[in-house]
């Protein structure tokens, strides 16, 4: 469930044109759980040259809402270097109707430098510890969704897909290992055209709890996706889509509105290539 909660907290996109401009985009998201509406997540995320800065909202709605009060925003900064995003500072708050959670992390080259978490995680006998080479070469949740191009060619190589992503939030270290599944056309408010789709999956490094069913269960889901979109400036692939199995039901994060510097990107294409992001569950 920790994947989820970070994947609802932390979907970022980024724009298209010059590396050398800064550009601001502004995006929507739909989050639903079974197939009803759990909320919404907001994004505005600013890029200049290799740099970003990045913000992230969400707000659960309906009984999702009045069971949890479950909110949260997010911040992330740092730097498109290689074949990962360099972070330089990450923060999250989480609440709920009963507690909040914040936490700051702070990168230098990919390795972690300090964490703070407020209140403490508690401890417990089957938490994993974090080693010190687990905070090595890792991303926080926020720069784990900017995905540079790892072919040279088009974006929309199937090699761009084929990645693994090591992902620390602070508390836990797991890896997110993609692959390709294949290449379709997408139609999204806010862009149309070619996206990648990978397949996902969860593997718990350290911090989790091993002898929770959630995290047995996450660890043998082969029920979960991503639809990367191409942005050609910056040659970098975004998420527009993800879609995770959960112990309740399909969760689906899908674009509601992309928008960069108050303008679309969209690729015509034929009504019978089109594939609507929410039908595929």
């Amino acid at each position: 469930m920790r994947l989820i909660a970070s994947a609802l907290m932390t979907l970022a996109l980024i724009g298209v044109g010059s590396r050398s401009e800064a550009q601001t985009l502004k995006a929507d998201y739909d989050i639903s759980l079974a197939g009803l509406p759990l909320g919404k997540a907001d994004l505005s995320s600013t890029f200049e040259g290799p740099k970003y800065k990045m913000q992230a909202g969400v707000k659960l709605s309906g009984l999702a809402k009045m069971l949890t009060g479950g909110r949260g925003a997010a911040t992330a900064s740092g730097a498109l270097v290689g074949p990962q995003p360099q972070p330089a500072a990450f923060a999250v708050t989480s609440r709920s109707s009963s507690d909040q959670r914040t936490v700051r992390m702070g990168l230098t080259e990919g390795s972690v430098a300090a964490v703070e978490i407020v209140p403490p995680i508690d401890e417990k006998p089957d938490r994993v510890p974090v080693m010190d080479d687990h905070k090595k070469g890792v991303v926080d949740p926020v720069s784990a969704l900017l995905m540079p191009a790892l072919a040279t060619g088009s974006l929309t190589d199937a090699a761009n897909c084929n990645r693994t992503i090591p992902v620390f939030d602070g508390a836990a270290r797991f890896d997110v290992v993609l692959s390709y599944a294949e290449t379709k056309k997408a139609d999204l408010p806010g862009y149309r055209g070619p996206v990648l789709v990978c397949n996902a999956r969860y593997v718990a490094i350290s911090g989790h709890r091993s002898l929770r069913p959630s995290t047995k269960f996450m660890e043998d889901n082969k029920d979960m996706s991503v639809w990367l979109a191409p942005v050609e400036g910056p040659r970098v692939l975004v998420p527009v889509r993800i879609a995770v199995r959960t112990m309740v039901g399909m969760s689906l994060i899908v674009a509601s509105n992309w928008a960069i510097d108050g303008a679309s990107q969209a690729i015509p294409i034929s009504a019978d290539q089109a594939v609507k992001a929410g039908a595929a569950q």
